[in-house]
């Protein structure tokens, strides 16, 4: 029959409908097959490189913290620590610690500056070595700074030569930013000694000795010395002995390298210096020929400027010097400041090695020209 006939056709187009219907009508499915890129595995999430100029930036912020970091801690560490013996000497100390901690706080800001700002487009693609070169400078003079700072502390005074800058009986102390003058009360002084401190020590440290010195009738001018090294004053002598034209007769004299810096000073100004005085230390170069009045005064027992040291001295210094050994006689007791780390056994007291030290350089401006 016709009808019979059509059936299938129709049913197979019915069916193909359908299918197209539930094809069209279903969820889209993930297609199986994993996609793979350049910079991804299958099936794994993409990982971008890091910023090359993040990591420059960073690297920037972190390094001038460091640095600004430990210039600013150490100088306020030196500060709380060691302010009263800084205060007491040359101003270039306290000045350069204060320059230190300022710079340190700069550094610190720049580098909260830096964090803020963020990377900086193009930075990465400078030339790298100029800032490898330029972080390695700043590191080592960092080290270099706060190195120098910490060793050049000086050794304090002891409390009973604080108490000296009072003054004492017959004595008047005068403490200046640059010196301290011991004037004598009875009379006007004709003779006048400026005395160069011992390297690191803080010059309040021979105000006893000199004191007595200076009760002889001696106007002393004790040099303070930028960060307490003689050799960044030699020519200090020369002010003083211009701020004091009622002196007649001049003499300089030092501890160790103090000593040696008065030499050299005395060695190149014999038309205005008279004397020499070398407390445990001695001559730069020869003076045997310089006409000049010489006290050698050393201690026996001292472990830094020895007695082999003093003796090898004798041919640089005049044929008349006049040497005073103090037996058991060590390197502290030219001043009071303690005990100094190398120095030998003492086998004297120190007010007696001080007594004889005080005598021997008494002697010595007594025996130059009042006038």
């Amino acid at each position: 029959m016709p009808g019979h006939d059509d059936q299938p056709g129709v049913d197979a187009a019915s069916g193909s409908a359908a299918y197209a219907r539930g094809v069209s009508d279903a969820p889209n499915q993930p297609d199986p097959t994993p996609v793979t890129t350049p910079d991804t595995g299958p099936d794994s999430s993409p990982h971008p490189s890091p910023d090359p100029s993040t990591r420059t930036t960073r690297f920037a912020v972190v390094w001038s913290a460091l640095l600004g970091s430990v210039l600013l801690g150490a100088a306020v560490w030196l500060s709380v620590t060691s302010w009263s013996v800084l205060r007491a000497g040359h101003p270039a100390h306290r000045l350069t610690l204060v320059a230190t901690g300022v710079v340190g706080a700069l550094l610190i800001l720049r580098a909260v500056l830096l964090q803020r700002r963020g990377p900086r487009a193009g930075s990465a693609s400078r030339r790298r070595w100029p800032r490898v070169l330029g972080r390695t400078v700043a590191g080592l003079a960092t080290v270099v700074v706060v190195g120098s700072l910490v060793w050049l502390v000086p050794f304090a005074a002891t409390p009973p030569a604080i108490a000296a800058m009072s003054g004492s009986a017959g004595v008047r102390v005068t403490d200046a930013t640059t010196t301290i003058t011991l004037t004598p009360e009875t009379g006007s002084a004709t003779r006048g000694l400026v005395f160069q401190p011992g390297a690191r020590v803080d010059p309040r440290a021979y105000v006893p000795l000199l004191a007595e010195v200076s009760r002889s009738g001696v106007l002393v001018v004790i040099v303070k010395q930028p960060f307490d090294i003689g050799f960044l004053a030699i020519d200090a002598p020369a002010s003083a002995i211009a701020a004091h034209p009622e002196v007649r007769t001049w003499a300089v004299g030092g501890h160790s390298l103090g000593g040696v810096a008065a030499s050299s000073y005395a060695g190149s100004h014999t038309d205005t210096v008279r004397g020499l005085v070398l407390w445990a230390s001695y001559p730069l170069g020869s003076l045997a020929q310089s006409g000049l009045k010489v006290a050698s005064i050393s201690g026996s027992a001292d472990a830094l400027a020895t007695p082999a040291d003093i003796e090898a001295s004798r041919v640089d210094l005049p044929g008349d010097t006049a040497y005073t050994v103090v037996e058991g006689g060590v390197h502290a007791f030219f001043g009071d400041y303690g005990e100094q780390p190398g120095d030998g056994t003492p086998g004297v007291s120190r007010e007696d090695a001080q007594r004889q030290i005080v005598e021997a350089t008494a002697a010595l401006m007594a025996s130059l020209p009042a006038s």
